[in-house]
């Protein structure tokens, strides 16, 4: 099975050390663990960030031939601050390598089967471009989008394209709440309803999974109106940076492993409850 991921690859600095992160990065290394050839296509600086970088992609199991290094850009950076809870804060440097990811003639003429992507790699029109090219060439068989919002770095219009181009979409409570009123312009507040009709509205969303933190999640299926919902398990939350990627990578490594909808859910729940009791994003025990 091959999986390709494309964005960011940034380093979150904390005020006592930094770890090696970005969503794209993050989830390439979950779809890895479970047993996906994960490929990556990203961009670093020619700096020593970008090569540890590198390394880090060796370590996951990621492949890293389609991550391109460029010499005038920084390679990715995020300052990120925790709260009591673990809930963090981003800020976010701008113009750093993955703002200029490299399409090559390789990656239009390969085949995947499935692209992943989010909203934050597509703060540019060189990101825009690129991730449209692909999707025009259908370099794969199902797409996968964790919308992933990070203010100010998307637009209504960008969010409006990854709808249009998605099959399954990964969604938190606060971005359900953004989609019912500044997409769909509706005040209803029962998520079933808001679920059904996004993909009512776009027709391309065959499965909408939404997650609640420590409430739970939720999957709806479009082909037949079901929701599965699944309480969060418990752990001991240290960070909860890059717990969304690992429970989207899980989720859909094993959807495309032919596993029934509660299966993916439960392994998702359950490694992400595990990823939350880390600082790393993707911890090297689990």
């Amino acid at each position: 099975m091959k999986i390709l991921s494309f964005g960011e690859i940034i380093w979150d600095i904390y005020p006592d050390k930094s770890c090696i992160g970005g969503a794209p990065l993050n989830f390439s290394a979950h779809t890895a663990k479970r047993g996906a050839d994960s490929y990556l296509l990203s961009s670093v600086g020619d700096d020593d960030l970008g090569r540890e970088a590198l390394l880090w992609l060796d370590r996951f199991g990621v492949k890293r031939e389609l991550v391109s290094t460029i010499k005038d850009m920084p390679t990715g950076k995020c300052r990120v601050s925790l709260d009591k809870m673990g809930i963090p804060k981003y800020i976010m440097e701008e113009n750093t390598a993955y703002d200029s990811i490299e399409l090559t003639g390789e990656v239009l003429s390969s085949h995947f089967d499935a692209l992943s992507f989010g909203t934050l790699a597509l703060r540019n029109d060189k990101n825009r471009h690129s991730i449209a090219e692909m999707l025009e060439k259908h370099i794969a068989d199902t797409v996968f989008c964790d919308l992933n919002l990070r203010y100010p770095f998307y637009t209504e219009d960008t969010v409006r394209f990854a709808l249009e181009n998605t099959n399954i979409l990964k969604i938190n409570d606060i971005e359900l709440n953004y989609l019912r009123s500044e997409i769909l312009n509706s005040r209803e507040l029962d998520y079933f309803c808001i679920l059904q009709r996004l993909c009512s509205e776009y027709k391309s969303i065959e499965i909408i999974i939404l997650t609640y933190g420590e409430k739970g999640a939720y999957v709806y299926s479009a082909s037949d109106g079901k929701i599965i919902y699944r309480q969060a398990k418990k752990a001991d939350v240290i960070s909860t940076v890059g717990a969304g990627d690992s429970f989207g990578a899980v989720f859909l490594t094993e959807y495309l492993f032919g596993k029934e909808l509660e299966t993916c859910l439960d392994s998702a729940i359950c490694v992400s409850a595990q990823v939350v009791s880390h600082k790393e994003a993707v911890p090297l025990d689990i």
